[in-house]
């Protein structure tokens, strides 16, 4: 437990509504993890950040119910330190996983808006944690599926179905080639993908698309316009949306919305942060559509 004078050097850390004492770590322990968030106030450790990450993130992506407590501790640290940028992003890349603290979760709300807007502005700085903060924005977006997919595109593989003959297929976007693929025994067939547009793009593909390019981040850009683009299916010949498929298989639809979103009340189209034609332009929000799917 932290000390009153602790408590008192860290007014925002509010151990008045942080019960540690009935919150347990992935040790079932439940006073190290606020031991080491005081620890890591007064300087980084990097053996202090690998412990508390397997205190908080566990195998199987889950998440210790401390996780959530810790949470708008590691977005008071994030604007300074890496550590707390990447660990932060892997709690809410599994925060639509079943791990029955959604109370936790949504007293977190005011911490997770706050941490995307210190992303926001950390991204356009062109840092070297460029794809970890990414990922969390994706997170913070609600956005799961893609923040936990994304590898930067030098050799990224997306499994799906064609949402016509059901055929299973990898799409592949990096530098060895960007295709749709399947395998007959031994005889490969793949057919070249048909990269979006950019100025066809909507809603959270327009968004993706937006941040990278504006961020000077191409590859990542040139990625996104494969992965929101077209494939076709190298046995039926079918055309079909990529990421449309990705996301109707992937997108935890059941355990979305547990955190409220400001942009799902004004849509990724037209955000008051990513109004049509620019970026950026205002408050942090989030975008909170889902993609159709397209097909049978």
């Amino acid at each position: 437990m932290l000390s009153q004078r602790e408590g008192r050097e860290a007014p925002w850390f509010n151990t008045g509504v942080v019960d540690w004492a009935r919150i347990r770590d992935s040790r079932f322990d439940v006073d190290r993890v606020p031991a080491l968030l005081a620890q890591l106030e007064r300087r980084d450790d990097a053996d202090a950040w690998r412990e508390l990450g397997w205190r908080l993130v566990l195998e199987d992506d889950l998440v210790s119910p401390a996780g959530f407590a810790a949470l708008p501790h590691l977005v008071h640290l994030a604007p300074r330190s890496a550590h707390a940028r990447a660990l932060a992003g892997r709690i809410l890349e599994r925060a639509a996983a079943q791990h029955g603290c959604d109370d936790l979760l949504a007293d977190c709300a005011g911490a997770i808006t706050k941490f995307g807007e210190t992303l926001d502005r950390h991204l356009r700085s062109r840092p070297a944690d460029y794809l970890v903060s990414y990922r969390a924005l994706l997170a913070v977006a609600q956005e799961y599926h893609w923040a936990n997919a994304l590898e930067g595109f030098t050799d990224d593989i997306y499994e799906l179905e064609c949402p016509h003959c059901a055929a299973g297929m990898k799409i592949a976007v990096g530098r060895f080639g960007c295709y749709s693929q399947v395998w007959d025994g031994n005889e490969e067939q793949r057919r070249d993908l048909r990269p979006a547009v950019a100025e066809a793009l909507t809603g959270t593909g327009r968004w993706m698309h937006q941040i990278a390019v504006r961020d000077g981040q191409q590859a990542l850009a040139d990625g996104i316009a494969h992965l929101f683009g077209a494939a076709q299916c190298p046995v039926c010949a079918s055309v079909f949306n990529i990421a449309d498929e990705y996301t109707h298989a992937n997108r935890p639809a059941a355990c979305i919305d547990r955190v409220p979103s400001s942009a799902q009340k004004t849509g990724a189209h037209a955000s008051p942060s990513h109004p049509a034609g620019a970026v950026g332009a205002g408050p942090y929000a989030a975008p909170g559509t889902k993609p159709s799917r397209q097909g049978p």
